[in-house]
């Protein structure tokens, strides 16, 4: 089971929410619209974006690394690494 389980319809209707925003953004620049509102909005979108990775990233931390811990042999080093993996691709972004 996937540590988001429990928040996957909050999660899928942030991205729905999300999916909605970047299709209006295309919109923004279809109709020529202003530079300046254009950024505004994508970045509002990468913010919202962030925080959905921040969520799945909490709730792999609390499950599924947590669990692998708990196991304590190999599987839990390698979860350790992958969340590692994980946050620096965030940091980067």
């Amino acid at each position: 089971m996937n540590g988001y389980a429990g928040h996957k319809d909050d999660h899928l209707r942030r991205l729905r929410r999300i999916e909605g925003q970047v299709r209006g953004i295309a919109k923004m620049i279809e109709d020529d619209k202003y530079c300046i509102d254009v950024l505004t909005q994508v970045s509002a979108a990468t913010h919202a974006l962030q925080n959905v990775a921040l969520g799945l990233l909490e709730e792999h931390m609390g499950s599924c690394v947590v669990d692998a811990a708990k196991a304590g042999d190999e599987e839990a080093a390698e979860k350790v690494q992958e969340a590692s993996a994980a946050i620096a691709r965030l940091v980067r972004s």
